[in-house]
């Protein structure tokens, strides 16, 4: 049998993580590489929203390095929203392991 205080402390475990998700898919996340020569920003949700060149400091000859810069940039601001999704919805979650959730 299922215990009623379970099942409510389950309903606000997923009302808070719906909440979480929502306010991480609506913040911006912010990337640079090359000592910061391309900086992009994207949703929480992973959609691109800016890309910013130093066009200054590029080589317009070499644009594998532009490519490999933009790149590192898109992975290093990825990377801080897995990082934030792991760390808010594992604060929710208190070491539960819940498959799917990362």
């Amino acid at each position: 049998m299922i215990n009623p205080q379970m099942l409510k402390q389950i309903k606000k475990m997923q009302e808070d993580i719906k909440k979480v998700q929502a306010e991480i898919n609506a913040s911006t996340f912010y990337g640079q590489a090359g000592g910061s020569v391309v900086k992009v920003a994207v949703k929480g949700t992973k959609k691109v929203e800016a890309v910013e060149i130093k066009k200054s400091e590029i080589d317009m000859d070499d644009i594998e390095m532009l490519q490999d810069l933009i790149v590192a940039a898109l992975n290093d601001a990825f990377n801080k929203v897995d990082k934030e999704l792991e760390e808010t919805l594992g604060s929710i979650t208190k070491g539960m392991n819940i498959p799917g959730m990362f």
